[in-house]
């Protein structure tokens, strides 16, 4: 069960041998032991990937859409067939669940499938005009994109990105994460074993700086799309507008959950807490800021402690666990740092807030109540199993509270009452809303952020405008 893959870099539909390449430890979090190694790209290969890109962009936008679909269906296939594999990879390499990383891949097939057929509605228009011309707009394949993904979801956050640009027609190098590569190769090895022509997929690792700059600096590179924190996204996005590329920017957040006074906070308190803690709260979409109304204070922090409790912490591959270790290092001093500081400044530790006395990036999950609002936990995005709680008396102050920070990505809100729905819909500064749930993205509907959240949208019919050029032809008849 312990076996990790050999990682290779892909391109030009070729599976590069590391051979002595310069290469980077991939780390297992629930034991912080070596387990493999991850090769990085040099300049020659990222010239290499650029070029076979070029030339399967070439390929692929002139195959039949027909074929395309038969190619990706297949893939989808490949990726549902091995998510089990797929996902042992990825909890030996993320941290996460079993349970959870293979229902990762799998849902992840069906993001796929969901943009196959939906690129196939990709439709132009013929505009009336005047006689002897016709006055047409037609959809069109960007080009060659360069996508930057995290560690959080291996499978899912690639996918979003490969899935939509192959299925409009473009190809690809996708720079996935360091820490978690076996995984982002599992899933291009499905696309490669379906068919897809030589350089539409392109996969490689290295420092993200020095392969960022290169890749987006080349002329052959038509978009940027990047999951990831705010800073990068800014950075990768001044770089693109310096040689005038269009970016695809989903970025951090700090979602609040709003508990109005009609809500049930039992119901609330373990909804929230179940989403909180999937993928160790390392979800950019995770609720991480709970402002509950006081009538209802106790009740719903009893009942989120509660549920907090029930959580079972230990190596994703133990079928007991219900939340594996932090990915990283980083995160774990994370967690200890924005503790340390709402407790400093007068917070209480209802539950956790320790890192258990074992081997692995542990950390328990962490109830916080008494919070003040201007701890750190409380403005900068946790990506950590911490639950700060802090009451409010009227719904325009916790309105005020939610929206007071630069992010908009995710929002949440629990009420009975369909005016107080709607006032939150309004009004919470989003880009994801859901009411009495905390449910996560899916593939049938658009997601993305506002303010410092990024733009454009991944998911949905409106995950294939970043991907698509849009061209209008007047066809004057001689």
């Amino acid at each position: 069960m312990s076996s990790y893959p050999t990682v290779r870099l892909h391109i030009g539909g070729e599976w590069r041998d590391p051979g002595t390449k310069e290469s980077a430890p991939v780390i297992n979090p629930a034991t912080e032991e070596t387990i493999g190694t991850v090769p990085l790209a040099t300049t020659a290969d990222l010239d290499d990937a650029l070029e076979a890109a070029r030339q399967g962009f070439e390929t692929w936008r002139a195959t039949p859409v027909a074929t395309r679909t038969e190619i990706l269906h297949r893939a989808a296939g490949l990726i549902t067939e091995r998510a089990p594999e797929i996902g042992r990879v990825m909890t030996l390499e993320q941290g996460k669940p079993l349970k959870e990383a293979a229902g990762e891949a799998k849902r992840t097939a069906d993001t796929l499938r969901w943009h196959i057929e939906d690129a196939r509605r990709a439709y132009g228009r013929t505009i009336p005009s005047a006689p002897g011309t016709i006055l047409s707009v037609r959809r069109e394949p960007i080009g060659p994109v360069a996508a930057f993904v995290p560690w959080n979801f291996p499978v899912g956050g690639p996918n979003r990105k490969i899935s939509t640009a192959l299925a409009a027609g473009c190809s690809m190098i996708i720079k996935a994460s360091e820490e978690t590569p076996a995984t982002a190769a599992a899933l291009v090895a499905c696309y490669v074993d379906a068919g897809l022509p030589p350089g539409v997929l392109n996969l490689v690792f290295g420092e993200p700086a020095a392969v960022s700059a290169q890749l987006i600096a080349s002329p052959v590179v038509r978009l940027v799309a990047f999951t990831g924190s705010v800073p990068v996204g800014k950075l990768l996005a001044a770089t693109a507008g310096e040689v005038m590329k269009p970016t695809l920017m989903e970025l951090g957040g700090h979602a609040p959950v709003i508990v109005c006074a009609d809500a049930d906070p039992v119901q609330a308190a373990r909804r929230a807490a179940r989403a909180k803690f999937f993928n160790a709260g390392q979800v950019c979409t995770s609720p991480s800021r709970f402002l509950v109304h006081s009538s209802l204070y106790e009740d719903f922090a009893a009942a989120f402690v509660k549920a907090t409790e029930e959580i079972v912490v230990g190596d994703g591959l133990d079928p007991a666990t219900t939340m594996g270790p932090l990915a990283n290092e980083r995160r774990l001093a994370a967690a200890e740092r924005l503790t340390a500081d709402a407790v400093r400044r007068g917070a209480t530790v209802r539950t956790g807030g320790l890192r258990p006395d074992r081997a692995g990036y542990f950390f328990a999950p962490t109830v916080l109540t008494d919070v003040p609002r201007d701890v750190l936990i409380m403005s900068e995005e946790p990506f950590a199993p911490l639950a700060p709680i802090v009451p409010f008396d009227d719904l325009d102050d916790a309105l005020e509270l939610a929206n007071s920070l630069p992010f908009g990505l995710a929002a949440y809100g629990f009420t009975q009452s369909a005016a107080t729905a709607e006032k939150l819909s309004a009004e919470l500064e989003a880009g994801i809303l859901s009411i009495n749930h905390c449910g996560g993205s899916v593939h049938e509907a658009p997601s993305g952020g506002v303010k410092d959240s990024g733009y454009g949208r991944e998911g949905g019919p409106e995950a294939l405008d970043s991907y698509l050029v849009t061209k209008r032809v007047a066809h004057q008849l001689s």
